[in-house]
Order: C-alpha cells, then structure tokens, then sequence
C-alpha cells in the first residue's frame, strides 16, 4: 500500500509522520519542489523507526512524480499562504496554478488514486483538482471539516472537563467563519451538549471554532500544522483501511442539500472507493439558512477562479 504526501511544509510533513507512526501505508512518498527538503526530512522520520517502532518506508523526493506513481491516495498540501499586500484574488490565482499542475502531475502516474486537498482557500482547491483531474467526484475531496470538527471538540472538552474521546460532534459549510456547527447533532458520551453546557459558553466556543485557525496565526505568526496534519492523516487512514468512517469532508455536491456543482462541506462515508455516500441530516429552517449563505460564499470564490480561465 502506497500514500504521497505532495508539499513537505509543515502540514505535509506532519501528515506523513503520523502515516508512518500509525503504519497506515507500507510505503509513504514526501514530495516537494524544493531541492533536498522532501529527502531531509523523509530521512529524518525514517531514522525514528527504530525508536518508535515503526516499519513504514517514508522516501523523499524532488519533484519526481514518476515516485508516486501507484499511490492509493495522495494528499495535497502544496501552495503558499496569503501574505502583505496579497489580495484573495492573487491567493486564489497562485495556488490554482499550483494545485493544477500537482494534480495533473498525480494523476498521470496514479490515475486510481483517491486526492485529499489540504491546501487553501480549501474549498475552491478542491473545485480546481477535482476539474484538473478529470476523474470521478468521490475520488476528489477535501480536508477541513475533520479539522474544524477536532477544534471544536478539543474546546468542548477543555470546557467540560471530559476527555475529547468521548465527544462526537458534526460542522458543515465552508471552510473558515462561514462554517455551520451543529450543536444539535453534538453529544457528549451520547448526551446532547446542550444539556452539558450554557447556551452562551457553547456560543462561545462556537465563534473560538470558527476562527481556530486565526487564533494560532496570531499566536504563531503562521498557520497551524499538528491537527491540521494529523486530520488529514485520519482521512487517509479510513481510505487505505476501508473503515467506512462517517466524518465531515468537502465534497462535491449534486442536489445534496438543494445545492448544485460546489464543493462543501458535509458528513460522508469515506471508504476505499473514497466518498462512497454522501449523508443529508435533517437540517432546521436556521441551519439551512447558513448552509445556504456558507455556500453563497464558497460560490463567490469558485466563480472568481472560473473568470481567471485557469481552465
């Protein structure tokens, strides 16, 4: 069993130490496009085997695709974050080119393979992959509701004083501060929250969800990479192994929901043929409401990048 991890940043590193340590793939490929980064940092982690008892291969790469070629699933991470004087639009413009090229690059060697995107604005990535790689909806999907779900049950735990094992909880929407938490299908040990916590300190932890990843910006001066890595390890994982998890990934949407052609975030059952159902919980008249103005906003951003011609 064969998983690539393209972009040996932070997240993509992280990614790929986690598939190691947990063994989830027997051979693991770090690729990136900076001379050296990738084998460094494979070698590194591959010299931890002996202590954390590991038998994964973990291999760097330079930018040679023709090593990735048979993977099962590739994560994608590459791109660059939004700096000074940037605008959404230069963002969008970059990291499209980038992830269309990644993606025609993975497909060509692995055209089976299941694409999981991390890199960001998340939602309209996916969008760019899923149209660069010419394949079926399921097999292309992204990384933010396993993220955003983990923050928001990390802050619920630290609230209650309960271990974060025992909390289930459901986000959809975009990815960023339109996402739409619901506290309503959010248990504690199979107890609803709302029965647990103030309906103010749960609102609380509600906003602290949304901008979770503006919070450690500001306490880092970059973006987060531990729980973003490891969630997207946690994806990779219930592919290779075929676990049928039901988490939240961003799919591609065809009437699920009443919405059409954009990706989105939504609980799905994810397996070997990677999304294999997309599930539609009942939703009340408010949380359609910002299911629908989430997806307003992810929509305003796919139609930027269709009024760039990346394609």
């Amino acid at each position: 069993m064969k998983v690539t991890v393209v972009g040996a940043g932070n997240v993509g590193s992280t990614c790929a130490n986690v598939l190691a340590h947990n063994e989830i793939a027997n051979e693991i490929i770090l690729l990136d496009i900076k001379e050296g980064v990738a084998e460094g940092k494979a070698l590194d982690m591959w010299e931890t085997s002996p202590v954390n008892m590991y038998d994964s291969r973990i291999t760097g790469s330079t930018n040679d695709y023709s090593m990735t070629a048979g993977s099962e699933v590739v994560v994608i991470t590459s791109g660059i974050p939004r700096k000074p004087g940037m605008s959404r639009d230069d963002l969008i413009a970059t990291n499209a080119g980038i992830v269309k090229s990644v993606t025609e690059n993975v497909v060509k060697y692995s055209p089976d393979a299941k694409i999981i995107i991390v890199s960001n604005p998340l939602d309209v990535m996916c969008y760019t992959a899923f149209l660069a790689a010419k394949v079926e909806k399921g097999h292309v999907m992204g990384m933010a509701g396993v993220l955003d779900t983990a923050r928001y049950r990390s802050f619920l735990a630290l609230e209650l004083g309960v271990s974060p094992k025992d909390i289930q909880a459901l986000l959809m929407g975009g990815h960023g501060d339109t996402m739409v938490p619901l506290p309503r299908y959010t248990t504690v040990g199979g107890i609803p929250v709302t029965e647990l916590i103030e309906k103010d300190k749960l609102d609380a932890i509600i906003e602290r969800t949304k901008f979770g990843g503006g919070e450690i910006v500001k306490l880092l001066g970059t973006s987060a990479w531990y729980a973003p890595g490891a969630a997207a390890a946690q994806m990779v994982e219930a592919i290779v192994r075929d676990q049928k998890r039901v988490l939240p990934v961003c799919a591609w949407l065809e009437g699920e929901y009443g919405l059409n052609d954009i990706y989105l975030g939504v609980p799905v059952i994810l397996g070997k043929d990677g999304i294999e159902k997309i599930i539609e919980v009942e939703l009340n008249s408010d949380e359609k409401a910002l299911l629908n103005e989430s997806a307003e906003a992810v929509r305003n951003v796919m139609q930027v990048l269709d009024g760039m011609k990346v394609f």
